[in-house]
């Protein structure tokens, strides 16, 4: 559940339909660390990678408004290719990832279906859902919260709310149902806290293996369902 800076960037990159190699780096540095202060806010423990993008996107944007020499003759490299040339590696490196998931899925499945009669219905299920990750998820939540508290700040009461009983309210909530919908986990919380607890009991059940998060289509609303068969 838990991704890294450069999926952030890639995710900002998706979102503001930026073209990777004219990224804006002020808007981008803004944007970052507003999910960096999200992230605290949710009590999520911020790795220290985190922090060292962070600190490379000022160094990048500082550089950025630095004012061209007219004595300068070479040609000097643009600062931003600091940031783009990892991020294009670990595209490749992601796609190369993905590829080779797909390619597993697909022997697998075509050697189930031989001995399981319902393989086919399997397939088709994974085919026609797009997977959800944690900044769609934090970008869903954040909706969630304008709409529900406009203009205030998150900070979250550990002591007021239990983690560990919001995840069984909501393992409760999707006993017999075969999917709920992200934004009716939060309809019968009364408080900020209660939401942000609700929001970090989510993510620990997905990095649990308990539920997943999906999409019928890319950008469609959010849902979730059980993984675990119940004893």
């Amino acid at each position: 559940v838990f991704e890294g800076p450069l999926d952030l960037l890639l995710h900002l990159i998706k979102i503001n339909e930026i073209d990777i190699s004219d990224i804006p780096v002020a808007t981008i540095t803004e944007q970052y660390l507003e999910y960096l202060d999200l992230l605290r806010a949710l009590d999520i423990n911020v790795a220290g990678d985190f922090l060292v993008m962070a600190s490379t996107l000022m160094h990048i944007k500082s550089k950025m408004l630095l004012p061209k020499q007219e004595g300068d003759v070479e040609e000097i490299e643009d600062p931003r290719m600091e940031i783009v040339r990892p991020l294009m590696e670990y595209m490749q490196l992601r796609e190369a990832a993905h590829e080779l998931a797909s390619r597993d899925i697909l022997y697998r499945d075509v050697f189930k279906r031989g001995s399981e009669t319902d393989g086919k219905r399997g397939v088709e299920e994974d085919i026609n859902t797009a997977e959800v990750s944690l900044y769609e998820l934090m970008d869903a939540f954040k909706k969630v919260m304008k709409r529900r508290y406009p203009g205030i700040v998150l900070r979250f009461r550990a002591e007021t709310w239990s983690v560990k009983k919001k995840m069984v309210e909501i393992m409760k909530g999707l006993k017999g149902k075969e999917h709920f919908y992200f934004r009716d986990l939060f309809s019968g919380n009364t408080s900020i806290s209660e939401m942000i607890a609700t929001f970090l009991a989510l993510l620990d059940l997905m990095k649990n293996g308990a539920i997943t998060v999906f999409q019928d289509k890319v950008g469609g609303d959010i849902k979730l369902k059980t993984l675990k068969a119940e004893a």
